[in-house]
C-alpha cells in the first residue's frame, strides 16, 4: 500500500508544471517554477502567467473557478480515458504508464477537446440574431453542423456540473470586470432558445459541463490549446484513485473486454455436389 501511495502526490504536482512548462516553452517564455508558499492552483495560474517583467498577481477569483473546474472534472466514471487507466493498468504496468494511456486518450478531440470545440461553434454562429438559423441546421440530419456542448451519454436530464460552472462563471467574469462577453452572452440566449425547442427537449439535449467551460478558460487568459491540458490536470486525480483502487483489490484481474463474433448475416447455402 505505501509503495501504491508514493508516488500521487509527485505525480499530481508533476503533471500541472508540466503543463504549465509546456505552453511557457512554446509561447519562447522563461519557465516559472512552482513555489512552496502559493497553493495548488494559485501556483498553475503563477507558472502560466508570471512573467520577469510583469509579475503576475494572484486574482482570488481565478483562483476560486480553477479550484471549482478542476473538481467538477477530477473524475466522472467510466468515460473513455478513465477506462484506458484500468485497462492499461490492470496489466500490473507502473502508475505513469497507466496515466500516459489516459491522456493519450483524453487527446482525442472527441473527449478532451469538447469544450474547445463549443468555441468554435460559439464563433462560427458569430450573433445572436442567427441562432434560430444554426437551431434548425442542428436539428437537420442532412446538416454536418452539430451543437456541441448539449446531451451527455451519461446524464439524460440537465447536467448537474454545467449549473454551478455556469454560476461560476458569471461570478468570475463579473470580479474580472468583463461586463460584456459576446462569446458568453451569445451562450446563454443560444442554451434558452434550445430549452425551449421541443426537439431538444424531446432528445433530452441539455448542456454539458464542456458548454461554457471553454468561455470561462478564455476569458481567464488561457488559449484553446491548453484546454486539454488542464482537463488531464483534472482528470489525473480520478484516474489515480481508479488506479489505486483497482491494485489494492485482489480480485482484480488483467483487462480482457469481451468480443462476441454473431458470424455472416443469413445466406442461402446450396452444397456444390447439388448445384
Amino acid at each position: 500500500e505505501e509503495e501504491i501511495n508514493l508516488p500521487m502526490p509527485r505525480l499530481l504536482a508533476k503533471v500541472r508544471t508540466m503543463a504549465a512548462m509546456s505552453y511557457k516553452i512554446s509561447r519562447g517564455h522563461m519557465v516559472i517554477y512552482p513555489r512552496p508558499d502559493l497553493t495548488y492552483c494559485e501556483n498553475f495560474l503563477n507558472m502560466m502567467f508570471d512573467t520577469p517583467v510583469k509579475p503576475y498577481e494572484i486574482n482570488r477569483a481565478a483562483v476560486n473557478a480553477l479550484r471549482v473546474f478542476w473538481i467538477l472534472h477530477a473524475d466522472h466514471e467510466q468515460n473513455c480515458s478513465t477506462s484506458a487507466v484500468r485497462v492499461v493498468g490492470s496489466a500490473r504496468v507502473n502508475l505513469y504508464a497507466a496515466i500516459s494511456s489516459g491522456i493519450a486518450a483524453l487527446w482525442g478531440p472527441a473527449h478532451g477537446g469538447a469544450n474547445e470545440a463549443v468555441l468554435a461553434m460559439l464563433k462560427e454562429i458569430g450573433h445572436k440574431d442567427r441562432i434560430p438559423e444554426y437551431i434548425e441546421k442542428a436539428k437537420d440530419k442532412n446538416d454536418p453542423f452539430r451543437l456541441m456542448g448539449f446531451g451527455h451519454r451519461v446524464y439524460k436530464n440537465y447536467d448537474p456540473r454545467a449549473k454551478i460552472i455556469q454560476k461560476s462563471c458569471h461570478e468570475v467574469l463579473g470580479e474580472l470586470g468583463i461586463k460584456n462577453e459576446p462569446l458568453l452572452e451569445l451562450a446563454v440566449e443560444l442554451e434558452r432558445i434550445a430549452l425551449e425547442d421541443e426537439y431538444f427537449v424531446s432528445h433530452k439535449l441539455y448542456p454539458n459541463v464542456d458548454f461554457y467551460s471553454g468561455i470561462i478558460y478564455q476569458a481567464m487568459g488561457f488559449p484553446p490549446e491548453m484546454f486539454t491540458a488542464m482537463f488531464a490536470i483534472a482528470r489525473t486525480v480520478g484516474w489515480i484513485a481508479q488506479w489505486g483502487e483497482m491494485m489494492i483489490d485482489p480480485e482484480t484481474r488483467i483487462g480482457r473486454p469481451r468480443q462476441r463474433f454473431t458470424g455472416e448475416t443469413a445466406r442461402d447455402y446450396v452444397p456444390i455436389g447439388k448445384r
